[in-house]
């Protein structure tokens, strides 16, 4: 317990800092959404919704619907569909971070298998300004640069977007193997009312 005159714990300083840093000037961010368990275009309209309805968030542009083999986890998972949200946001990455997960958990999001099935999942992929190797959220995405089923909804939804550190979203998108992923031009998402 703190006395009035102690320092306040490191780690809560840092957040107060960052707080202060973003109440009054807005930074864009950019979130991936997937699934490949349930309803997969309802799950990820309902964590657009979710978001919308986020104070200090506002959803600027959400990417089309693409459909995407599975990278990675167990054999035998169905296909993904996976979208992008580009953002502007008072709240700070770490808000950003709990928002995401609640929401992640209000659409019954289980941990199970890393890599494995899931009814939504919520990744922030970019924050304005940021750049952290902080292991509770690495910014950017660590490994937004070479996933197809990340860089193809980022290009629908921003053609200019840089990932920093590692260049242009269109760049990195036509460098690595986007055989498995694919637009489905008769599904969409749409942003909050």
């Amino acid at each position: 317990m703190s006395t009035p005159n102690s320092p306040m714990p490191f780690d809560v300083a840092d957040a107060l800092d960052e707080v202060e840093r973003t109440l009054h000037d807005p930074r864009t961010a950019v979130v991936a959404l997937g699934s490949n368990l349930g309803n997969r275009l309802e799950l990820l309209q309902g964590a657009v919704d979710a978001l919308g309805e986020t104070p200090g968030l506002r959803i600027k542009a959400v990417s089309g619907v693409f459909e995407t083999d599975p990278v990675g986890g167990p054999n035998g998972q169905g296909s993904y569909f996976n979208a992008v949200v580009l953002l502007r946001t008072t709240l700070p990455p770490s808000s950003l971070l709990e928002r995401g997960n609640a929401v992640e958990d209000a659409f019954n999001r289980t941990r199970e298998v890393r890599w494995g099935p899931r009814t939504l999942d919520v990744d922030i992929l970019f924050y304005e300004g940021v750049v952290s190797d902080d292991p509770r959220l690495t910014l950017p995405h660590p490994r937004a640069h070479e996933r197809a089923f990340v860089l193809a909804p980022w290009l629908d939804v921003d053609p200019s977007a840089q990932v920093p550190g590692h260049g242009a979203v269109a760049e990195l998108l036509a460098g690595v193997d986007a055989s498995g992923v694919h637009r489905r031009p008769d599904l969409e998402l749409h942003l909050p009312q």
